[in-house]
């Protein structure tokens, strides 16, 4: 006998107020005249030509031509009456690049909205298979007491899903197999119209497999919201935010993930707004401290992107840490880095996992400032480079920030070189990205997945790059998206004057560019990360009772990893500032022998340890304030460390 097959309907009160069906919202955008599209056409030519740094790369790797694409568009323009059209190969252009950076950006109404169905589709598999499990649903707006978190959909508009996420892969930029197929999965059912087409249907017929085990059908309607912006992010359109030049983020991954928070978190918005108001009212938030609310004592200053918690598994309790954005600007940057080692040091200090997945990326220093946290070893910030045109010439000699790379930019005009030398963002950030220091000191482990991109790939290849621990991966790599994003509206405001070829667009259309990529350090110096990612050491496969139950059996996985290091160690020390040329430190050490004190880089000290406090005097060479530096040695290994300012 088969099956009884049930069908439900989106209810059509969606009750959310700020959710609109897609049909009504299509209704009210607007259009581009011929030679408004010419402009955008114009202006995507000049940006891929002169300032996109991965081009060589791209048509390499993927024989794409994106600039004779251009040229072709440009020239059948008057034939081309259709709006949705050119919006599609504009969008199919950029997109064949694989380039999540480097995109075209479609006019109000679309570029604050995101489509979304009332669910989220993740994948799991069992039994060596690749299911997908509905793991959240908007409450009171599916018409249908069967459709719930745990159901598995079959078949998506009477294709089976799993092909289905694969032809939505092919529609995604991602720079690898592995990095489509994270946002074919993470789309299916959220599309950001501003870097992407609207749907093609008002609606999607899902079969499912109900928890009762009897096959079931509903029809959901595509609903747009238009999500606020995270407090802390950066606007990437000022010239005045120093940051802004420092991006390294995949906006699609981060609009997408605050949508969903709207639709399935309200409670977590809620939680933002007053975590926002509690240091507006306070004038502000200074770095490390927590929030001054005795409720709300395991909540982080910065909600939005930190979550953290103490895991009990079957190899013993450790520290859990989830990060979910990089996106915080120049005020917030150091605030950030400084939460992290608060939350750090309230977590057992016997393992810790931090844990990255569907991080879009963010402000670049805010990934690569949080490394030195977790190794005793200096931390090497990845290098920058221009690709080397007459534009980016002109660029390099109209920003003082710049200077760095302007000679080996002018130069290239002699040498013929394709790309100027590579350097860190500033000449500060070497230092900016040791200031702190090691703050834990137990082992770590990072987990990764194929939606980390940018900011995220940066930071997984540093923790790679300066062997801080094994990675564990959901998937065979990052995103692969090695570079630094500007707008063209940025870059408009650095090439001023009547000349400048960089002209305003129209209604609200918007371009990015990947202006500088981003190469490794260490042993793999030189390395790009663009279309490469970081692989990491081991993989598990995403499992039923893992999206059901909180990554249960991730984090048991990853545990056993932090359960294999050994020994573990500490590192704590206690300053008093005896006088003027004089301190008194009292450390608590485990499994160090050794520890040598440097003052303002200079060595002063050399102990042989046994586990437990010590304590010990440093003389100064002067009044004022000094670095301490505490260095704990196994043999010749650096093992823990510890900076002080007194």
């Amino acid at each position: 006998m088969n099956p009884t097959v049930d069908h439900g309907n989106t209810a059509a009160d969606t009750s959310l107020g700020a959710v609109t069906p897609l049909r009504e919202f299509l209704a009210t955008t607007g259009s581009l005249t011929t030679e408004e599209r010419r402009l955008i056409v114009d202006q995507a030519l000049l940006l891929i030509e002169q300032f996109y740094v991965h081009l060589p790369l791209k048509r390499a790797m993927h024989a794409v031509d994106p600039v004779q694409r251009l040229k072709l568009l440009r020239h059948r323009l008057d034939t081309m009456p259709e709006e949705r059209r050119f919006h599609d190969e504009m969008i199919s252009i950029f997109t064949s690049l694989r380039d999540l950076h480097t995109r075209y950006l479609l006019p109000a109404p679309f570029d604050s909205t995101t489509a979304n169905l009332p669910l989220r589709i993740e994948e799991f598999f069992e039994d060596g298979e690749r299911r997908y499990l509905v793991t959240e649903v908007t409450p009171g707006v599916i018409d249908d007491p069967h459709f719930e978190r745990g159901v598995v959909i079959t078949h998506w508009n009477g294709v089976p899903i799993d092909r289905a996420v694969e032809l939505n892969s092919d529609r995604q930029p991602g720079s690898n197999p592995a990095a489509r197929h994270a946002r074919g999965v993470d789309t299916i059912t959220a599309r950001d119209m501003w870097v992407s087409a609207p749907p093609d249907e008002d609606w999607v017929i899902l079969n499912y497999v109900a928890t009762d085990g009897r096959k079931r059908e509903v029809r959901l309607e595509w609903l747009v919201s238009t999500p606020d912006l995270s407090p802390t992010a950066v606007d990437a359109n000022s010239a005045e935010d120093p940051f802004s030049q420092a991006l390294g983020i995949d906006i699609q991954t981060e609009r997408i993930r605050r949508a969903r928070k709207l639709l399935f978190a309200p409670e977590a918005m809620e939680l933002e707004r007053q975590v926002t108001a509690i240091f507006e009212a306070r004038g502000g938030l200074r770095p490390g401290e927590a929030v001054p609310d005795p409720g709300k004592a395991n909540v982080s200053t910065f909600p939005d992107k930190l979550e953290f918690r103490t895991v009990d598994t079957a190899h013993g309790e450790f520290g859990y840490i989830r990060i979910r954005s990089f996106h915080v600007g120049y005020r917030d940057v150091d605030g950030f880095v400084a939460e992290v080692a608060r939350i750090v040091r309230l977590l057992p200090q016997n393992g810790l996992i931090v844990d990255v997945r569907g991080n879009g990326g963010g402000t670049i220093m805010a990934g690569e400032r949080l490394l030195q946290l977790f190794t005793p070893k200096r931390v090497e910030p990845e290098r920058l480079h221009f690709i080397n045109t007459p534009l980016t010439v002109d660029l390099s000699m109209s920003q003082p920030s710049l200077e760095v790379w302007r000679q080996s930019v002018t130069q290239a005009v002699e040498t013929g070189a394709a790309f100027s030398d590579g350097f860190p963002f500033s000449r500060e950030e070497p230092e900016n990205c040791n200031r702190l220091g090691q703050r834990y000191h137990g082992p770590v482990a990072l987990i990764i997945d194929g939606l980390c991109y940018s900011t995220t790939d940066i930071f997984a290849a540093g923790w790679q790059d300066h062997a801080i621990s094994p990675i564990l991966g959901t998937q065979e790599g990052t995103g692969a998206g090695g570079a630094n994003v500007w707008t063209h509206e940025l870059l408009g405001q650095y090439l001023l004057g009547p000349d400048s070829p960089i002209r305003p667009l129209p209604k609200g259309s918007a371009m990015r560019v990947a202006i500088r990529r981003s190469t490794r350090v260490g042993p793999r110096s030189g390395e790009p990360l663009e279309d490469l990612g970081v692989k990491p050491d081991e993989i598990h496969r995403m499992t039923r009772n893992d999206l059901l139950n909180d990554n249960e059996d991730l984090i048991l996985r990853a545990a056993g990893i932090l359960a294999g290091v050994q020994p573990v160690r500490a590192l704590s020390v206690e300053v008093d500032r005896t006088s003027e040329r004089e301190v008194s430190l009292s450390t608590t050490t485990e499994n160090i022998p050794r520890l040598d004190a440097y003052v303002d880089g200079r060595p002063r000290l050399t102990l042989d340890l046994e586990d437990g406090q010590t304590t010990f005097d440093l003389q100064l060479d002067s009044p004022g304030p000094h670095t301490l530096e505490l260095r704990g040695l196994e043999g010749k290994e650096l093992v823990a460390a510890r900076r002080i300012d007194v």
